[in-house]
């Protein structure tokens, strides 16, 4: 049976977030509340893990899982950032958006696109979150909480727990998230490229 936290959404209580990070940091699957919607996450090297997320969410292989990072220093661990991408990041983290970059080799292949070799990186802009990841020390490997048999994504903590309280370790209730996905910019071209558009607005890349 799955753990329940109820953590303040602007003042995390920090003994439930080291306890999360414990949970994480021992192979454990999260629900976690973030700026967008819920998520789930694990440790970034965590195989097993990785595999109840496929499992949970019913995807396979090449589904595109995120790395959740604090801040923009983070991110140029696990991706390369040149100065244009920086200078774009810079305005827009923390927030809502996910960045498609080209993965370092601090990156586990299994994370990367087989192609591409990108991996998407966000920073969001959410205290519970930030304090996990803070808490951690490193980045949370993470994908939107919506199950396969559901249109829209989880919202409700206390019914996740009820559905899900075999199939992750520990879910915190932040309060309400919301249902709008981040905004996916790919910036592995020359100009930035919409891949979805999310909760994160996109009017400064049109025309003035």
């Amino acid at each position: 049976m799955s753990q329940y936290f109820e953590i303040h959404p602007d003042n995390p209580q920090r003994r439930l977030v080291a306890r999360a990070a414990d949970i994480v940091r021992s192979g454990g699957l999260i629900v976690y509340p973030s700026d967008s919607c819920y998520a789930l996450g694990c440790s970034l090297g965590d195989k097993r893990s990785m595999e109840r997320m496929h499992r949970l969410r019913h995807t396979d292989e090449r589904h595109h899982f995120t790395l959740v990072c604090r801040d923009l220093s983070e991110i140029s661990i696990y991706a390369r950032v040149d100065n244009h991408a920086y200078r774009l990041m810079k305005g827009l983290t923390p927030g809502p958006y996910t960045f498609i970059l080209r993965a370092s080799h601090e990156v586990p292949r299994r994370l990367q696109t087989p192609n591409r070799k990108t991996i998407g990186l966000r920073v969001p802009d959410n205290r519970i979150a930030q304090s996990l990841l803070e808490e951690l020390g490193e980045p949370l490997m993470s994908t939107t909480l919506r199950l396969p048999e559901d249109d829209m994504p989880m919202t409700v903590p206390w019914e996740m727990r009820e559905r899900l309280e075999h199939q992750v370790d520990l879910v915190i209730d932040g309060g309400y998230c919301g249902i709008e996905p981040t905004t996916i910019i790919d910036l592995m071209g020359d100009a930035p490229q919409v891949l979805r558009r999310g909760k994160g607005p996109v009017d400064w890349l049109e025309p003035a």
